[in-house]
């Protein structure tokens, strides 16, 4: 899978980008995503994150990660997951500054956090939602099994 990276904030270190690809390239062998798909991961400030949430979201805060799938599944549409996987998956925005933030506060490395993040807005890339409550089961579950298996655990 090609991931191509941005950032805005010029703050990611190179071992976090290479931590993140090697990741994602995990989780799509895990979903089984064709290797021809690509993604990209974007790294912004609060700032920024805050005019996407409420330009897209209507949320007038920041937060720590927002996805843009390419082609979302629509009413009568093919489901994202499964044999019929777009070449072009969507984007991935993460706050580096939210992430810094929540590293400390759930106490674990910045690394872990922007794997989780990162991880987090891929599987929503590939279908995955947490709006209900056994959706967010499955997710939540999912990516603790990724990031586990990755051997990214919280610590």
């Amino acid at each position: 899978m090609h991931i191509d990276f941005h950032d805005q904030t010029n703050k990611v270190e190179e071992d976090t980008t290479d931590l993140i690809q090697q990741l994602l390239t995990f989780a799509a062998e895990k979903e089984e995503i064709t290797d021809e798909s690509e993604v990209s991961v974007n790294f912004v400030d609060n700032g920024e994150i805050q005019i996407i949430n409420r330009n897209y979201r209507q949320q007038d805060k920041p937060t720590d990660v927002i996805s843009f799938a390419m082609q979302e599944e629509g009413e009568g549409e093919l489901k994202v997951i499964g044999e019929d996987i777009p070449l072009v998956l969507g984007d991935i925005v993460i706050s580096v500054d939210k992430a810094a933030e929540q590293a400390e506060e759930y106490g674990h490395s910045i690394q872990r956090e922007f794997g989780f993040l990162a991880l987090h807005g891929f599987l929503h890339l590939l279908g995955y939602d947490h709006i209900q409550k056994e959706d967010e089961r499955k997710m939540f579950q999912r990516q603790e099994e990724i990031l586990n298996a990755f051997g990214l655990e919280r610590k």
